[in-house]
């Protein structure tokens, strides 16, 4: 190992030490099970904000997002991130602060608590279905982050894949075991800030290496259909193609999972203050905008860098995934502090990786050990039995994780999409009506949930091999599907009970204030 690669080894390690030492402190805050899965509710804005954007963006924003931008331009990665940054805002506008006052209504520490108890499902189905929804495609998106680290130690150092995976999961498990909601939250902020500077220094130094800023624009114009919106580059032909409005369609939709993801819901539920929601929002939709424009932007700047010979061309997804790896590299070996520079690097994409697992292991382990062992099977245990099986839940989950992340070939971009349009289709469409149509009752929800999570398999595995129109991203209509279930079912059965609409008018109007 080299004076370079030990550089970079001190600065990840050190990161990583710092992530697992906040969470030890955080674990002397939790009190009971509220505090491990939701914090007390005692977030501030700002790091409410920050959590939810670094747990949302996960290694996608830094490996997979700039590595479709190397490969195919800005068509796929741009209507990508502007269904996204729409997305963002409008959850925050209209989602945040009316779920922030519902959840403390209804006393819901978890997601499938809130559904639960908003339509006041005294079997607990309804809270069984979303815990098991939540536990299948949390697994896989959790496995993209573990793909995420063996891939970059492997690239890094030449380490055995599995082996990079293993220690990196260990680490990500140690400290949200022993911290829970508010260590996660902590280190997302902390994390957030890492993979700004990651961001701007991959920036800076790839735009001066490429020999400027006209250079990487000129050599995107300079590829057929790669400096579009409305055009796409085929790699393997070397042309241009048309993108088609549904195409773009079906991307933006992309934007419709923020209303289902469990992990950033959570931290409209624990924000402290309701009334300072509207800080969060603009924290975090100006930091989503950028951000994703920034990693847009190094897929490019690889490109001119390949283009003028500096890094290697990286064929296939896999293999351009690793773009910013190789960037960061190359700007290693310039300067001992430029290393240094890389190693934060490097540190922001574990940081991407490990500010949502964090989030994503939590959610999930909730599930399990409060919403089906004690919510649905009602397993009677004490607050510690209940700490200890939320840990050794969130154990076995990492574990599931590591396993389906054992092929090294998986593509980081491929395995979120699936998960996104998964909690999109199961969460998004109920979510929505139990906020804002007081007609929807839990028959409506649950037909929901489970149209929504088998249509995403139906259409992802069997209708969009059809071709031609069917083959969309399976989000949209697994969406409007679930919509749809919500609607006619909730129509065709008994209206709620005046209780339950009593509870939703006091909450519009408390939301209001």
């Amino acid at each position: 190992m080299n004076k370079t690669d030990i550089i970079i080894m001190v600065t990840i390690i050190a990161y990583l030490l710092a992530m697992v030492v906040i969470g030890i402190l955080f674990s002397r805050k939790n009190t009971n099970v509220g505090d491990f899965y939701l914090g007390g509710r005692k977030l501030g804005p700002i790091v409410t904000a920050m959590s939810a954007e670094a747990s949302d963006m996960s290694s996608w924003l830094l490996m997979g997002l700039p590595g479709v931008a190397y490969l195919t331009g800005g068509a796929k990665a741009g209507w990508t991130a502007i269904g996204l940054a729409i997305g963002t805002y409008v959850n925050w506008l209209i989602v945040a602060k009316r779920l922030r006052v519902y959840s403390q209504k209804c006393g819901a520490i978890t997601v499938p608590d809130y559904f639960s108890n908003r339509y006041h499902d005294k079997n607990k189905i309804l809270m069984g279905i979303a815990a098991i929804m939540i536990i299948i495609f949390f697994v896989p998106y959790t496995a993209s982050g573990f793909v995420a680290c063996g891939t970059l130690f492997s690239t890094l150092f030449g380490w055995n894949y599995h082996v990079a995976m293993i220690i990196s999961a260990v680490i990500i498990v140690a400290y949200t075991c022993t911290g829970g909601f508010l260590a996660a939250s902590f280190t997302d902020f902390i994390q957030s800030i890492v993979m700004t500077l990651a961001l701007i220094s991959i920036v800076i130094f790839g735009i001066y290496t490429a020999n400027g800023l006209d250079n990487v624009i000129e050599n995107a114009k300079s590829i057929p259909g790669y400096f579009s919106l409305s055009d796409i580059h085929n790699v393997e032909k070397g042309t241009a193609e048309d993108y088609s409005g549904l195409t773009i369609a079906s991307l933006l939709a992309w934007g419709l999972g923020y209303f289902g993801m469990p992990h950033i819901i959570l931290r409209f539920m624990a924000i402290e203050d309701k009334n300072k929601i509207k800080t969060s929002r603009r924290i975090a939709s100006i930091w989503v905008v950028i951000s994703m424009a920034v990693a847009i932007f190094i897929g490019f700047i690889g490109n001119a860098l390949t283009a003028n010979g500096k890094i290697e061309k990286l064929v296939g997804e896999e293999n351009a995934q690793t773009i910013i790896v190789k960037i960061s590299m190359f700007m290693s070996e310039k300067h001992v502090l430029l290393a240094l520079i890389a190693g934060l690097v490097f540190a922001g994409i574990l940081a991407c990786t490990m500010s949502t697992s964090d989030s994503q292991l939590l959610a999930a382990s909730s599930s399990m050990s409060e919403n089906i062992l004690k919510g649905f099977l009602k397993i009677k245990m004490t607050e510690k039995q209940s700490m200890l099986a939320a840990r050794a839940v969130l154990i076995v989950i990492a574990v599931l994780g590591v396993i389906l992340a054992w092929d090294s070939t998986s593509s980081v971009f491929n395995i979120v999409e699936f998960a996104w349009a998964g909690f999109c289709a199961t969460f998004g469409p109920v979510m929505l009506a139990s906020l804002f149509w007081k007609r929807s009752n839990k028959y409506g929800a649950i037909a929901g949930m489970i149209v929504g999570g088998v249509m995403v398999f139906l259409w992802k595995f069997v209708i969009s091999n059809l071709g031609g129109a069917f083959a969309i991203y399976e989000l949209l209509p697994a969406f409007v599907a679930a919509a749809i279930a919500i609607v006619v079912v909730s129509l065709c059965t008994a209206k709620p009970e005046k209780e339950i609409i009593s509870e939703f008018d006091a909450v519009c109007v408390e939301a209001k204030k």
